[in-house]
């Protein structure tokens, strides 16, 4: 477009074209073409990945799967010389820990995320978010020697005897404290588990907590609320789907921790009867024996790798059915 002039000193607008625009347009419309593919292979990257993993352990699980079945899931033995095998014993132990380790972690990552946000004071808010950070960074493998050299020790000194002593004898809830008290078993891997799970949970919980607009949080303190009643009816309900992916995230990691839970739960190839008693896990069973498996054994292992993925699947897919009801329950 050119401005030109009349003897009236009138500007006047004349159209003129410009060769070079369709040309720019044609460039622009063919970086927005090459950028959408190049994001979209990398988000069907991720889902080839996943489909890869999955097709080659059902594969390498095959030969297990097509001798026992389903059977294969509630079968407790596990006899490597005549190739008699079970899942039931590590599926208990990884759901039993990981469930231990929630019940732990969750109250507490709720409490200090809640402190974080709500109550902390301005100065001490960074130091502790960074320490939270640092703990949620710490390798599997410091835990489980944490776990065996430190707190096994104390936990069955101070712990596992003197509560065996008070409730073991009681009807109903005796039979839960029964076993050896050596440190190590079901329960102080679930403990161990808390220990690494909680800077997950309660990191995830802090940022989305801070994401609730300040406008929200002072109008419920205008109208009288205290702080409980601004985070149960106000911080909660905002960001219901961002504490229940930390939730899922932590159970996660629980559920497929292998190092750490190696050290403490006791590796014992037998049904755990209380909270003492040592047991194993798919991780741990698969830390243990897969080095030396062979034939048959191996692709026993590869069935309790695929179960572990499967576990896992169906526990978030609870999660997200769970959400969806819930969104739908409030109008959404």
């Amino acid at each position: 477009m050119s401005v030109g002039t009349t003897m009236s000193s009138q500007p006047v607008f004349v159209e003129t074209s410009h060769p070079n625009m369709e040309a720019i347009a044609g460039r622009q419309r063919i970086q927005d073409i090459f950028f959408h593919r190049v994001t979209q292979g990398f988000s069907l990257l991720v889902l080839v990945a996943l489909m890869g993993i999955i097709v080659s352990l059902f594969i390498n699980a095959w030969p297990t799967f097509q001798k026992f079945g389903f059977n294969f899931i509630w079968r407790v033995e596990w006899d490597i010389i005549n190739e008699e095998f079970g899942a039931a014993i590590a599926i208990v132990g990884t759901l039993a820990s990981a469930g231990i380790a929630l019940l732990i972690a969750v109250p507490l990552a709720f409490g200090i995320a809640l402190f974080l946000t709500e109550t902390c004071p301005v100065w001490l808010r960074r130091p502790l978010g960074t320490a939270v950070e640092l703990l949620a960074a710490v390798p599997s493998i410091i835990y489980g020697m944490f776990g065996l050299f430190v707190f096994a020790p104390l936990f069955a000194d101070y712990f596992q005897v003197p509560v065996q002593n008070l409730l073991g004898s009681m009807p109903l809830v005796g039979f839960l404290f029964g076993g050896s008290t050596n440190g190590f078993g079901i329960l102080a891997a679930g403990i161990v588990l808390a220990f690494m799970v909680l800077p997950f949970v309660a990191a995830v919980m802090r940022d989305v907590f801070e994401i609730v607009p300040p406008i929200l949080r002072e109008s419920a303190y205008a109208l009288g609320c205290t702080t409980w009643e601004v985070v149960r009816r106000v911080v909660l309900p905002y960001t219901q789907k961002g504490v229940i992916g930390g939730i899922m995230l932590g159970l996660g990691r629980a559920l497929g921790e292998t190092m750490a839970v190696t050290f403490v739960i006791g590796n014992a190839n037998r049904m755990p009867t209380s909270l003492f008693s040592p047991g194993t896990s798919i991780a741990s069973v698969l830390a243990n024996e897969f080095g030396e498996a062979a034939d048959f054994h191996l692709s026993t292992l590869f069935a309790l790798g695929f179960l572990l993925f499967t576990i896992t699947f169906i526990v978030l897919s609870v999660a997200k059915i769970m959400l969806l009801r819930a969104e739908k329950a409030k109008g959404f």
